[in-house]
């Protein structure tokens, strides 16, 4: 039973140690050039089951929720709405530092993107891909506002599903639209995770910020 209450008391860092080394190990293999079987079995996947005609235009619009017009927007319409002004700028603090954790990283690490099967064009370099790494953190962090302050069940976690799946579908149009390897997306989401971990707990830690937004309100 301490084991057990243990673990649930430590399951973040739990979590956040199983990424690291996952990542540590996607990291190691994509530098010696060793991840080839993980990108073509994602590939391969994705254009034997999804890729049609019907599919890419909506390929190509859900992408574009992981693109920097749309998650600009979505943060300023949210710090116009969200009274408590601390969070809006958090919400700003962690958009921008997931971008720039992300450009850091690229530059790196300095993959070249894939070329094959390319139907859009994209330039930069390929490793983390920053679609699937900043929508993760971005629409992440949205899932843990959401799950500390919509009181109804039904509402809080069907927005955090529809939310988790927009994550997933944003990672994988990269990979369909072939503009990223297998390895670039999974980076993504385990870098994000990570990074949401360590920003959520440092921001409640030491800048001593309280998330739970009804309860400001209830006080105010």
């Amino acid at each position: 039973m301490k084991i057990k209450q243990n673990l649930k008391n430590n399951a973040k860092w739990i979590v956040l140690f199983l990424c690291i080394i996952l990542i540590i190990a996607i990291v190691e293999d994509v530098l010696d050039k060793e991840i080839e079987k993980l990108d073509i079995f994602g590939y391969n996947i994705i254009s034997e089951h999804l890729i049609t005609e019907r599919v890419t235009p909506v390929a190509k619009i859900i992408t574009q929720f992981g693109g920097a017009m749309i998650l600009t927007s979505i943060a300023i319409i949210l710090l116009i709405l969200i009274k408590d002004r601390k969070i809006g700028i958090l919400i700003w603090i962690n958009l921008i530092i997931s971008t720039l954790l992300n450009q850091i990283l690229k530059h790196i690490v300095q993959r070249p993107r894939p070329i094959e099967f390319r139907i859009i064009d994209e330039s930069g370099y390929s490793f983390p891909s920053g679609h699937s790494m900043v929508s993760t953190a971005f629409y992440g962090f949205l899932i843990y506002l959401i799950y500390k302050n919509v009181k109804n069940k039904y509402l809080r976690n069907s927005l955090m599903i529809i939310l988790s799946i927009l994550i997933i579908l944003i990672g994988t149009s990269r990979i369909y639209l072939g503009v990223h390897y297998t390895s670039d997306v999974i980076a993504g989401f385990l870098i994000s995770i990570s990074y949401l971990i360590i920003f959520i707990t440092t921001t409640q830690t030491f800048a001593k910020t309280d998330y739970n937004l009804l309860k400001n309100k209830d006080n105010s």
